[in-house]
């Protein structure tokens, strides 16, 4: 394992020239790098040449020194789990140039104290006897016993990630994170915000967070991380090659969601064009970080074709998408006159994801929307007739549902289906009031309709779920303070005051229709500048 020849020659020169000096050796006992350092870290060489599996060690192991007497340093373990070593170890230089002590450490396989590497006893080099092979083939062992357990129990294990730099914020959006995540499949294992000053603009967050990250990641059997922020190409590929974990961010798992959502060619054709638009920026060399994007279009990877091949090709179908879109902007048009037609006032349901707008369109119509608990559950518009008491009529139509920072990309896909928010008389605002965030998802919704430019349009809130709402005085209050109407959704007995309010307001819509006015251009609104990013 460690020689006591080896251990004198490494201690001689590094005593000579006052600095650490290492060497990476195989498992054949073949040394493939001599490192030189300073006199206090040494900077291991890329090692990509040796690639770890995920129950595999990198078949080298460390021996360096240390010039002050010490131990094993947090930057030496950080080595140890983030280059998956064989083995580490550091030999003490002695003031007459001999070796000390030697300080070693190792990973260890998954342990209910959830520690990742255990540090031997410290020895002199004329004692260290292990049977390094023998060793380090019942380690591996052991570590792919708790590897195929892992990939037994789950498909994909995710850290969500998220870094703050506002000092003032108190809103937590790793939750609604983690809901998406768990939309898509995925189980989540942990979760870590960063409070720093700015964004770095390589890593996102500081290196060494990302490096602690990454050791949790190895402690808990974690193979994804997912950042609550849209990344840039250069960031995933930094993260990428840093970690040696895929990488995606926020909008990829938006767009994975409403990729396993759309079922109608409507949907399915909004969504494709949503992905293309955020590949193609994406498509700007041949790299490893490509193969990780999830919701890839064709299912090529980054090696197959020629890179402007891919752009072209995504380019003319991305062309072919926006013409189908204008196909199916006549036809809800054509729909939306013979309802025009017909007199019918046309009242829209928005809200955050999940609010319970589905639930609520079948129990007003006695219709039979799909309507699940879970995100984004509709993609396309449905509309169903509501026969008020007093015998008259209105069509009552559901929409995709809102969330904050929605994609730009999904903004503009989906801008067929969001048009018919243009046409409604009356706006019901559905707003979950059971959950914590309520106040924060309002303001997203509105927001979003203030972009949409139809904030003016009659708009009544509706506080749904208020069944799961155990305190009634305060549920009261916010009726007050938000000027709102509380029902639920699954009990039409509460619906009373929202069909009079509903009623009322569609009778004072204008008893002709203004002549059409031109169409208003439709922008896509620019994300929120990410600090620091390029």
């Amino acid at each position: 394992m460690l020689t006591l020849e080896l251990a004198r020659q490494l201690c001689e020169i590094s005593r000579e020239t006052n600095r650490q000096v290492g060497v990476l050796i195989s498992r054949r006992g073949d040394i493939h790098y001599v490192v030189v350092g300073d006199h206090r870290q040494i900077v291991i060489p890329s090692l990509d040449e040796f690639r770890s599996g995920e129950s595999r060690l990198k078949g080298l192991r460390l021996v360096h020194t240390h010039l002050n007497g010490e131990a094993l340093t947090r930057d030496d373990l950080t080595d140890l789990a983030l280059l998956r070593l064989d083995y580490i170890s550091a030999v003490t230089v002695e003031e007459n140039g001999l070796p000390g002590r030697v300080y070693s450490a190792h990973l260890i396989p998954e342990n209910p104290d959830g520690r990742y590497w255990l540090q031997t006893e410290p020895l002199h080099p004329a004692r260290m006897d292990l049977d390094f092979a023998g060793f380090i083939r019942d380690l591996e062992d052991q570590i792919a016993r708790t590897q195929r357990t892992r990939r037994v129990a789950s498909r994909e294990r995710a850290i969500l990630i998220r870094v703050e730099t506002d000092p003032r914020s108190r809103v937590d959006t790793l939750p609604e994170l983690k809901e998406l995540a768990e939309s898509c499949g995925v189980e989540v294992f942990d979760s870590i915000t960063q409070h720093r000053p700015e964004i770095d603009p390589k890593y996102l967050m500081g290196r060494g967070k990302l490096a602690d990250v990454v050791i949790r990641a190895l402690q808990i059997g974690a193979n994804l991380l997912i950042f609550d922020h849209e990344l840039t190409p250069a960031q995933v590929r930094s993260i990428t090659d840093f970690t040696e974990l895929k990488v995606i961010d926020r909008t990829q798992v938006i767009l994975g969601i409403f990729a396993q959502r759309a079922h109608s060619r409507d949907g399915k054709i909004q969504v494709e064009l949503a992905q293309l638009k955020y590949m193609l920026p994406r498509l700007i060399e041949k790299n490893t970080a490509m193969s990780r994007l999830t919701g890839g279009i064709g299912g090529t990877g980054p090696g197959e074709t020629k890179l402007e091949i891919n752009r072209r090709r995504v380019r003319d179908r991305i062309h072919r998408l926006e013409g189908a879109l204008k196909g199916i902007q006549r036809g809800r048009s054509t729909r939306r006159a013979g309802r025009e037609r017909a007199g019918l006032p046309v009242i829209s349901i928005v809200g955050y994801t999940n609010a319970g707008k589905s639930t609520l369109l079948n129990a007003l119509t006695h219709s039979d929307v799909l309507a699940e608990d879970r995100l984004f559950a509709t993609l396309d518009p449905k509309s169903s007739r509501l026969r008020f008491p007093r015998d008259s009529e209105a069509v009552v139509t559901d929409t995709v549902g809102f969330i904050r920072n929605l994609p730009r990309e999904l903004f503009a896909a989906f801008r067929a289906t969001l048009e018919e928010l243009h046409e409604a008389d009356v706006l019901v605002h559905l707003i979950d009031v059971s959950n914590p965030a309520f106040e924060e998802h309002i303001a997203a919704v509105e927001k979003i309709l203030a972009e949409l430019g139809i904030a003016a349009k009659p708009t009544i809130r509706v506080f749904n779920k208020e069944d799961r709402v155990a305190d009634k005085e305060l549920l009261a209050a916010l009726c007050r303070r938000f000027n709102a109407i509380a029902v639920s959704a699954r009990n039409p007995a509460t619906f009373g005051p929202l069909l009079e309010r509903l009623e009322w307001l569609v009778r004072q819509r204008p008893a002709e229709e203004p002549a059409p006015q031109p169409e208003q251009e439709f922008t896509v609104p620019e994300p929120e500048p990410l600090a620091g990013a390029q």
